[in-house]
């Protein structure tokens, strides 16, 4: 039986380390990471999505970070086609592909493929629209909740987008979009996929976000936010809408002071970190690790399940 070439995934929470594990395990197996975070992929959204900079890469390459611009569209479909191709050319080259990351539905389109849907029906998505007009975001967020719970629970109720898209889904065809996903296939049926996942006490997460927040502001984020938009990107693009842009926005608009601010985006982290284990446990054959992701015990630890696997199945050569 011939073996299947080696993907490594670094998976879990926000703020648990997921990127320092990555580098050292990148050094000594020769790897290269691919990145598995939806903002990450847009240009100039630097500090809010704690990209690690260029001169702290230690020059491991790193993929699919920078790829968008903020006005772009990028969807988890064209992620899978995209990592799929990445990690091909990792192969090629003899390495190791880290895929790395927290948007666990990028991880799944990767893993297990994504249906192509039903095309867009106007009629009903006006329908849709106009409830959420009329009776406000969450109406539609209920809606959703009642016909299709799976969905209800990764899409936010301000994501007026995915739940329309979601909603369209189950009417056109009866079933919800985690039913279609039972009938897709992954873009890589060829390699052997190691998750491992990186966990913290709820306690620890919180210092650690509170303190990251701190961090962005120090590093400049008003003023990353203040170039962007002197540059022409709208305020609707789509980066704007997530994690820290959204409040760092409404402090430069005046809703709420710095402290108020930074004490939002450490609670709205919690809450992101809440949803990512849920989603994250139901992921199949997941290793967890229990610790930073930066912690010696934590890097020996996965370096041992990778050499475990290695000499399962050998890696390229």
């Amino acid at each position: 039986m011939g073996s299947k070439p080696l993907v490594v995934a670094i998976l879990g929470p926000t703020a648990t380390g997921k990127s320092a594990l990555a580098l050292a395990l990148a050094e000594r197996h020769q790897g290269e990471i691919i990145n598995c975070d939806s903002t990450a992929v847009y240009r100039g959204f630097d500090i809010g999505t704690d990209k690690v900079p260029l001169d702290e890469r230690r020059g491991i390459p790193h993929h699919l970070i920078d790829i968008v611009e903020p006005t772009g569209e990028y969807t988890a479909a064209q992620y899978a086609q995209d990592a799929a191709a990445a990690i091909r050319a990792v192969h090629e080259r003899g390495r190791l592909p880290l895929v790395v990351g927290g948007t666990g539905f990028y991880f799944r389109a990767l893993t297990r493929g994504l249906f192509p849907g039903p095309g867009r029906d106007a009629a009903l998505r006006a329908r849709l629209e106009a409830i959420a007009a009329r009776r406000g975001g969450a109406a539609l967020h209920r809606l959703l909740k009642r016909v299709d719970a799976a969905s209800a629970a990764r899409i936010q109720p301000r994501d007026r987008k995915r739940m329309v898209r979601a909603l369209e889904v189950f009417f056109l065809t009866g079933r919800p979009l985690t039913a279609h996903f039972a009938d897709t296939r992954s873009p890589l049926p060829d390699v052997d996929f190691l998750p491992i996942g990186v966990r913290l006490p709820a306690a620890q997460i919180s210092e650690r976000v509170v303190r990251r927040a701190a961090g962005q502001f120090a590093r400049g984020l008003l003023d990353e936010i203040r170039a962007l938009l002197a540059r022409g990107v709208p305020e609707t693009a789509r980066p704007f809408g997530g994690l820290v842009y959204r409040q760092a926005l409404e402090h430069l608009h005046g809703v709420r002071d710095e402290a108020s601010t930074r004490a939002l985006i450490a609670q709205e982290n919690r809450q992101y970190a809440r949803r990512q284990l849920i989603w994250f446990r139901k992921e199949p054959n997941l290793i967890w690790l229990d610790g930073p992701g930066e912690s010696s015990a934590t890097i020996a630890e996965a370096h041992r399940l990778i050499g475990e696997r290695f000499r399962r199945e050998p890696p390229l050569r």
